[in-house]
């Protein structure tokens, strides 16, 4: 059996790119969902029918009790309109409501909402790193929320609101109508400027709230930033800086809200006035009519009814429609921040990357980020399969630029780089990354269990598999001393946001566990182990040397000390390959390698003031 809530599917993909144009952005974001809405725009309409047939039946009902008297009510010739009366008040417009509520509450609200935010976070998360690093991370989330729900209020007030106000509006005037001709043009010349009021404010409306949105996204990201930074604020005694900074938001987003609020306050008083207007013009001109004899004392009823709901309604229906237009702001201001295409994208047909043997070449890569500094310039370079090759360079010289390339973070500006014969550019972007391990010195950490973070590196992993990655990587045993705040120990603790409550060893082997899991023929070390101390370093090491068996390995380092066990170093100079060559024979050579050994304190490269820091 079908059930109502299955009409719409919330996590439907969306098709192709999000368009740049409001409405079709909207289409975007809904498509799927339209025939439940149109449904539940139906029914809302038919609720709102309810409203003119209620002041007619009363009308109805009050000219047969005038016509009648109180001796003769209760007679064949009412039975009728009271039964109708009866029926109506107690099926017909009870039904039709709660069919509207129920639609709007089962099917409308809970879906819409997961499908629109949904389709955001897809496309969010297809964006390229660069999208990211432009942005804050609190802003972003903030505004996939924000326009989720923004449109899902927009597809739920119209059909609430709309949907329900134009059916009681054209029933109203067709009652009128029906009471006297000239009566009718006036409520029609009435409701002309109504709406024409109502068009003059709300484009208004929908510019300052959209003003509105980005100062409240301001100061989430603002906010988020601070609290992801937390303890360098302390460290660096800056409270009162980010205070300031958080204050600044604040009054921006302060600024903005009073601005739509002097609109929105006029707005109101002014349709208030209007509303005023309304009851004096229908009730005054039928009681007119019906001294005239053109109008029954249940017409006169009926007028009132009618003046009385639409004049209450005008300002529901003005505030919903307020609502929704600085819902629509609020989604184009999502649309101008999420809606943007910043992405590296898969060749139509890309194949999935095949790593018999874990060759890495590079052939004239070139990158510079788009500028004239930076990145690194005309690399010609092979890694052979199972060779282990440490990376050396100052700050600056393109270490971390040549991992980012193979990770394809970024595309070449010329050349390509192949693995095992494959240019990475043409194969699909998950299947290159699956078959590359990488630990870095910022050990990404997510706020879950220790059990879910090792199974990153490989989800369908058992139990078994994932305990021995752990061991492997010497995580085992103070992984099953972890306790977190909620009681919850061993594998089952949770490691705060980025792993804070793990020592900077810790958060190593646990990522050294998830490398393990993963079991990619690549495996690339970006300062895996600069950050710990020299007997920390050491432990780390012994399991690094089980990580790197059978495996690729491009391993970055200041600490000179960690790869001069390697096969082969390169040493990068400004973004070009300076020096190839095992440890000893750089050493022999006497250039620049043989320099940063010789200057090195504490096993670290050491930098001349001469030296760029462009990456």
């Amino acid at each position: 059996m079908l059930r109502p809530e299955t009409l719409i599917d919330p996590f439907a993909p969306a098709k192709g790119a999000p368009p740049q144009t409001l409405l079709r952005f909207i289409g975007w974001l809904l498509k799927g969902s339209f025939p439940a809405l149109i449904l539940a725009a139906a029914l809302s309409a038919l609720a709102g029918g309810m409203e003119a047939a209620t002041a007619w039946i009363l009308g109805r009902v009050v000219d047969g009790a005038q016509a009648t008297g109180p001796e003769g009510f209760l007679t064949p010739a009412n039975i009728g309109i009271l039964a109708l009366a009866v029926g109506f008040f107690l099926v017909a417009r009870p039904l039709f409501f709660g069919l509207s509520s129920a639609t709007n509450s089962m099917i409308v609200m809970p879906n819409v909402f997961t499908l629109v935010l949904s389709r955001l976070h897809r496309w969010t998360m297809g964006q390229s790193v660069t999208f990211f690093d432009n942005d804050f991370a609190g802003r972003i989330s903030q505004k996939q929320m924000q326009t989720a729900r923004a449109a899902t209020d927009v597809a739920f007030e119209t059909i609430n609101t709309v949907a329900f106000a134009l059916a009681s509006l054209v029933g109203s005037a067709a009652l009128i109508l029906t009471i006297d001709g000239w009566l009718g043009l006036v409520f029609v010349l009435w409701l002309a400027g109504y709406l024409s009021l109502v068009r003059w404010y709300i484009p208004r409306v929908r510019a300052r709230a959209a003003k509105r949105a980005a100062a409240r996204a301001m100061v989430s990201g603002q906010v988020v930033d601070t609290i992801t930074n937390i303890k360098t604020v302390k460290l660096f005694a800056h409270a009162d800086h980010e205070d300031k900074a958080a204050l600044g938001a604040l009054a921006g987003f302060r600024s903005a809200a009073l601005h739509f609020g002097r609109l929105s306050a006029q707005f109101r008083f002014t349709l208030t006035i209007l509303a005023g207007v309304l009851p004096v013009l229908l009730v005054g001109g039928t009681l007119l009519s019906w001294t005239q004899g053109g109008a029954t004392v249940g017409d006169i009823v009926a007028a009132g009814a009618i003046a009385t709901r639409v004049a209450q309604m005008t300002g529901w229906v003005s505030f919903a429609l307020m609502g929704i237009y600085g819902s629509v702001g609020e989604v184009e201001d999502g649309m101008k921040t999420l809606g943007r295409s910043v992405r590296l994208l898969d060749r139509d047909g890309a194949p999935a990357l095949a790593v018999p043997e874990g060759e890495i070449r590079y052939r004239d890569v070139t990158f510079a980020y788009g500028g004239q500094k930076g990145g690194i310039r005309g690399i010609d370079l092979t890694i052979h399969p199972g060779e282990k090759l440490g990376i050396v360079g100052a700050s600056g010289a393109g270490k971390s630029t040549l991992v980012s390339l193979l990770l394809r973070l970024y595309d070449p500006e010329e050349g390509r780089i192949e693995i095992d014969g494959q240019d990475i550019g043409g194969v699909t972007q998950d299947s290159l990354r699956r078959n590359i391990a990488l630990v870095t010195q910022d050990t990404a950490m997510f706020n879950r269990s220790a059990r879910e973070n090792i199974l990153y590196g490989r989800p369908d992993a058992t139990e078994e598999e994932m305990i021995a990655a752990a061991r492997k990587a010497e995580a085992d045993h103070f992984i099953r001393d972890l306790k977190d705040f909620e009681g919850r120990s061993g594998y089952d603790a949770r490691l705060g946001e980025r792993g804070v409550k793990l020592s900077g060893g810790q958060r190593q082997r646990i990522a050294l566990a998830r490398a393990i899991l993963k079991d990619a023929k690549i495996l690339v070390l970006d300062e895996a182990t600069s950050a710990l101390d020299s007997e920390v370093e050491a432990q780390i090491q012994e399991a690094l040397e089980r990580v790197m068996e059978g495996k690729t390995v491009l391993a970055i380092a200041h600490r000179l000390s960690t790869i001069n066990h390697m096969d082969r170093i390169v040493v990068l100079d400004q973004g070009r390959i300076a020096e190839v060559g095992p440890h000893a024979e750089l050493l022999k050579q006497g250039g620049l390698y043989a320099r940063y050994w010789a200057r090195q304190s504490g096993g670290f490269i050491g930098t001349d003031e001469t030296e760029e820091a462009a990456e």
